[in-house]
């Protein structure tokens, strides 16, 4: 799968310089995400009075915005220019901050207040999408195509350094200050970011342009699968499921290393979200059927912990085959990467879980 670079239409500027401002972008954009964590269930059960269900809801807002909106974005970065991309991903992420303040307007009602909060967190989301799609391809066009694997590497550790300080500094600001803190950082730091990267250089949108299909058919492909078949887990066995969908996301990840046309590399993106939206859950009921009642909280809690340091660990790695093989094999290692798992699913099915001693 070829990608066409994007040239600078300034000299270039050495690396740190160049993406270290971009950097702050997107580290600003998951540190407004990570300081409010921590402390919405918080805000939302006990300062509100709601119970779990719309504490997940809140919650889990800004991640279903943003998964939805990244077609949006990605269309907009490659017509518009990534710059103007993330600027208006930093003004949306101020947006958020503003509306969380005036959710607080609305305490003495608290079906309005939570109602604007979720709105404020889906802004947040939407803004999440714009930055850290168009980050990346603004790093990629203004630096030396040398440092492509550095660039994917830097972008993806600040999102993560953003996270392990974010929920430390919010669980602090929410202790001190209450939920107007929160709304306040919110609301000004990413427009002091935009400071920082008002100077770099913009880039010409060129290329195919249609790039956003991409993002459509991985997110299309995988919430379809999501909605239509949940169920096949729980009644054929989460291992069967996950091998099943562990060499559909395989096919979809190799399609996209040999496609030579767009085509191939939409469907390889839609075999790939499909594939992926049930290994999750697929190894997720293993993991709760074979620890006893009273331990499969932690035993999610242990599972979603290797998720966590799988994107962790993903980034940089990828970024280094990036600039040592190039960008399209990527595709290839994470292919070969995915389909590891289908030895553990294998596994599984020959080990049924047992609890002392029966198979279940």
């Amino acid at each position: 799968m070829s990608v066409v670079a994007m040239p600078d239409i300034a000299a270039p500027r050495p690396f740190a310089a160049s993406l270290l401002p971009i950097m702050g972008a997107v580290f600003v954009a998951f540190l407004v995400i990570g300081v409010a964590m921590p402390v919405l269930p918080l805000y939302v059960h006990d300062g509100l009075g709601f119970g779990t269900f719309v504490v997940g809801l809140v919650a889990g807002s800004q991640f279903a915005a943003s998964l939805i909106s990244r077609p949006w974005a990605g269309h907009y970065s490659d017509g518009r220019g990534a710059k103007r991309a993330v600027f208006a991903g930093l003004l949306a992420a101020s947006a958020s901050g503003l509306i969380y303040l005036c959710s607080l307007l609305f305490r003495g009602a608290p079906g309005a207040s939570v109602a604007v909060l979720l709105l404020g967190r889906g802004v947040l989301g939407g803004a999440e999408s714009f930055i850290i799609t168009a980050a990346v391809s603004w790093g990629l066009a203004i630096v030396d195509a040398r440092n492509t694997g550095k660039v994917i590497a830097w972008v993806g550790s600040a999102m993560f350094a953003a996270f392990a300080i974010g929920a430390p500094v919010g669980s602090a600001l929410y202790a001190g200050y209450g939920f107007a803190a929160i709304a306040a950082v919110t609301a000004l730091a990413p427009l002091v970011t935009l400071l920082l990267i008002a100077p770099l250089p913009a880039v010409v949108p060129r290329g195919w342009t249609q790039g956003w299909l991409a993002y459509t058919a991985y997110a299309v492909a995988f919430i379809l699968a999501r909605v239509f078949f949940s169920h096949p887990s729980d009644k054929f066995g989460g291992a069967k499921v996950a091998l099943f969908c562990v060499l559909i996301e395989t096919a979809g990840q190799a399609l996209m290393w040999l496609a030579d046309r767009p085509e191939l590399a939409l469907v390889g993106a839609a075999l790939t979200g499909f594939g992926f939206s049930l290994v999750y859950p697929g190894f997720g009921v293993e993991a709760v059927r074979r620890v006893p009642a009273q331990s499969r909280g932690l035993a999610m809690g242990a599972y979603t912990a290797f998720l966590d340091l799988a994107q962790g660990v993903a980034s940089p790695a990828l970024g280094l085959v990036a600039k040592v093989a190039g960008l399209n094999v990527v595709f290839l290692v994470s292919a070969v990467t995915v389909l590891c798992a289908a030895f553990v699913a294998s596994w599984l099915m020959v080990n049924p879980p047992t609890i002392g001693g029966q198979q279940q």
